[in-house]
């Protein structure tokens, strides 16, 4: 039985390229509106399996909301895949660049192919999601509207890809987290990755301590995220993402911070994520 997880957007966008790549082409998605909708679905066993998450891009940086969303919930980091987003201009079998008049996508998309429409005359639609356009002009037959989305979007929705790869920034990853609940969560035996929150007393040098304590234990330290902590004066919690050689190497360190945190929580345990 395939699983099935909860993405936000619709069929056809990155979050299912990302899901299919890391699940299996068999994985059924659920779309949603909203990151938070994606987690509560993914929070309801009787819903889903799990969900797929985007929560930075190399380009844009962190999605901080979504470190808030996954904090307050019952999910845990399965695995990541950082996936290349490869924008496609998308038509109609049949329809030329001459016949196009518009093209639609989501605000981000076509700020990230400027240099390529800028060659053209067409006008540009904001919508609310690549998938989404990509489906539409399917739909509506539409025979002078384009739409910049991914291949995935193309083979769903019956497009031709007129253009290929038409992205400005060649270098624009995205990296996805697989959430699971944490009652079905599985351990990862070749483990080299984990991601956790802590938060210091706020003493002077009290974050310096923890941070020498992870770079004394061998430990890279590839993301340090602050954040608010929420009813504080300016106090700040972190998120920390590293990388070890072993669980082992990993769980002496989280002992050797426990003393000089106030509050830690493992969100994953798991294996680093591959480009795609």
């Amino acid at each position: 039985m395939s699983k099935k997880v909860s993405i936000q957007g619709y069929e056809g966008s990155f979050h299912q390229v990302a899901a299919r790549l890391f699940h299996g082409k068999t994985v059924a998605v659920i779309p949603c509106d909203t990151f938070r909708e994606v987690v509560r679905v993914a929070s309801s066993k009787k819903e889903s399996d799990g969900a797929v998450m985007a929560i930075e891009n190399s380009i844009a940086g962190s999605i901080l909301p979504n470190y808030n969303l996954l904090q307050k919930s019952n999910l845990k980091i399965a695995g990541e895949i950082y996936l290349q987003i490869r924008q496609n201009l998308l038509v109609n079998p049949g329809v030329q660049l001459e016949d196009i008049r518009e093209v639609h996508s989501h605000t981000m998309a076509l700020q990230q192919c400027y240099d390529f429409l800028d060659k053209y005359k067409w006008k540009l639609v904001e919508t609310d999601d690549t998938a989404l356009s990509a489906k539409n002009i399917h739909q509506h037959k539409s025979k002078h509207v384009a739409a910049i989305a991914s291949k995935l979007a193309a083979d769903l929705y019956e497009l031709d890809v007129l253009a290929p790869n038409i992205h400005t920034m060649k270098n624009n990853y995205t990296r996805f987290l697989m959430l699971e609940r944490e009652e079905t969560v599985l351990p990862v035996t070749d483990a080299d990755k984990a991601s956790l929150t802590f938060h210091t007393d706020h003493s002077k040098g009290s974050l310096v301590k923890v941070l020498s304590r992870i770079a004394d234990g061998g430990i890279n330290l590839s993301k340090l995220q602050s954040f608010p902590i929420p009813g504080t004066d300016f106090k700040y919690a972190f998120h920390a993402d590293m990388e070890f050689d072993n669980r082992e190497q990993f769980e002496k360190v989280l002992k050797e911070i426990a003393p000089l945190t106030e509050a830690v929580k493992v969100y994953g345990v798991y294996k680093r994520g591959l480009w795609k």
